[in-house]
């Protein structure tokens, strides 16, 4: 290995989604990523060829300490149904629920990563009443514990890095995991939710193509429609802590850009709104989830002369599938009515 960091990628209960989401890391590729921060990939269940007898004996080894890991990944939410058995998911060739191997895997780890939300809060997978009885690696949802407990630290004394999304933007794992490659991952890098700040000390709104209709609260009525899609489509974007819209997906992409609300998937909970994830809850017209660091008068006042301000333009807009009205230069005329 070269002196190089190792690696485990493995997946537990989820839908592989952020593996996929991986696979197109750009400016460089994954495995130039890899290669440059000086980590070795020992396995990953799409991108390597051990299978079977060669892989248990890989985790074998690493579990009696004849073989170094310095990064565990776990894709997916940990499985303990049923009746805490976690018989639900075993792995293959071993008899031996997953969440056994995994938790005997992140005690040998130098670090423990968890990649998307199921993996670091349960996510999806958790969601209704939770038949699989799936938690995350440190949370189940929003309070401490899952798999590891509340306690748990690596080696270096750092808890699970939980990189939330669902899926999870590839370069948040990649920057991730050069971080712990180089030795600059502090517990300060982390969040309240232990997710990395390079990505969570943003809003989704920044960068939002909307901004222009957030700001004079005109607002899309329907799906296609170009306005905001805050006051009535369940957009979060003011309240998700993430960087998709400045952080583009795939050179070009984010939800917004595509036409899809915001649904704040990077917070522990987001699976479980209590509403319909295109619609905004109100109370008395006014919008249950208001933007960040916002008080609800401030955003009455605000939104009441920002509707008042409204250009013509953007109401139309608003409200269109496509722009019917362009921007145009306001003419003014001096006294003696010549234009300006």
């Amino acid at each position: 290995m070269n002196g190089n960091l190792s690696l485990l990628w493995l997946q537990s209960g989820g839908c592989g989604g952020c593996s996929m989401s991986l696979l197109g890391a750009e400016s460089p590729d994954l495995m130039t990523t890899l290669a440059a921060s000086g980590i070795d990939l020992l396995w990953h269940p799409s991108l390597s060829e051990a299978c079977g007898n060669d892989l248990i004996s890989l985790l074998e080894d690493i579990i009696h300490g004849n073989r170094t890991l310095d990064i565990l990944c776990l894709e997916g939410s940990v499985i303990n149904g049923p009746n805490g058995t976690g018989n639900f998911h075993r792995l293959a060739g071993t008899g031996r629920p997953m969440r056994d191997w995994i938790y005997d895997l992140s005690l040998v780890a130098k670090h423990v990563v968890a990649v998307g939300n199921c993996a670091a809060y349960g996510g999806i997978t958790a969601a209704g009443n939770n038949p699989s009885e799936a938690t995350g690696l440190q949370y189940d949802e929003t309070t401490p514990g899952g798999l590891l407990g509340a306690e748990f630290t690596d080696k270096t004394g750092l808890p699970v890095v939980n990189i939330a999304g669902c899926p999870t933007h590839p370069n948040w794992i990649t920057d991730t995991l050069s971080q712990l490659a180089l030795g600059d991952m502090a517990e300060s890098s982390l969040d309240e939710y232990e997710r990395p700040r390079s990505y969570t000390d943003h809003l989704v709104h920044h960068g939002c193509p909307r901004n222009e209709y957030y700001e004079y609260k005109a607002s899309a009525e329907k799906p296609s429609d170009l306005g905001c899609m805050m006051e009535h489509m369940g957009c979060l974007g003011t309240q998700a802590r993430a960087d998709c819209n400045t952080r583009l997906w795939n050179g070009s992409g984010s939800c917004l850009r595509g036409g899809y609300a915001c649904i704040n998937c990077t917070a522990p909970d987001f699976h479980e709104p209590g509403h319909a994830f295109d619609r905004t809850p109100k109370v008395a017209g006014i919008p249950v989830g208001l933007p960040t660091d916002m008080p609800k008068a401030w955003f009455v006042a605000l939104s009441s002369l920002a509707k008042a301000a409204t250009p013509e333009r953007l109401k139309q807009n608003a409200v269109a599938d496509h722009i019917r009205l362009i921007p145009i230069k306001n003419v003014t005329k001096s006294k003696s009515g010549k234009k300006l």
